[in-house]
């Protein structure tokens, strides 16, 4: 079981989008928008962030397509590395997780919310990643994060 709240990070070029489950691991909910800086600066907010809303692990979706799996110019890779650097930057563990989809199920969810078809879905798209692995912990097909030695 997942004891503590989970940052869901959707990784974008130009937004982070940032979600958060409640503390006993059941649900998401989208939390905000960060609009990318540098890194430094992106992960300094995002500390403050996790900081803010007492999260003990951090959920970061990554793009999964097999064809670009060599190509170290892929959208997978970049967020691989990008993840690395953060990994440097903050003390809690992080979870790769498979993101295939959610831009689609976090389009869907913003018409039903009747936001605006330009308006930003990356809180959305975190929400779903965040869901998704909430939802595989639950019925064992993931592994919960590991959890921060004291």
């Amino acid at each position: 079981m997942i004891a503590g709240k989970l940052l869901g990070i959707d990784h974008g070029l130009r937004r982070i989008g940032l979600a958060v489950s409640d503390a006993t691991g059941l649900v998401a909910r989208e939390l905000t928008i960060v609009e990318r800086r540098s890194k430094r600066e992106d992960f300094e907010t995002l500390n403050q962030i996790a900081a803010r809303e007492g999260v003990v692990a951090i959920v970061v979706g990554l793009p999964t397509n097999d064809d670009t799996a060599t190509d170290p110019y892929s959208q997978a890779n970049k967020v691989r590395r990008w993840t690395e650097r953060l990994a440097a930057a903050t003390d809690l563990p992080i979870v790769l997780w498979d993101e295939q989809m959610s831009s689609v199920d976090a389009a869907a969810l913003a018409r039903s919310r009747k936001r605006k078809p330009d308006d930003p879905i990356d809180d959305l798209a975190a929400r779903v990643i965040l869901q998704s692995y909430l939802d595989a912990v639950h019925d064992g097909l993931a592994t919960p994060p590991p959890r921060e030695e004291a």
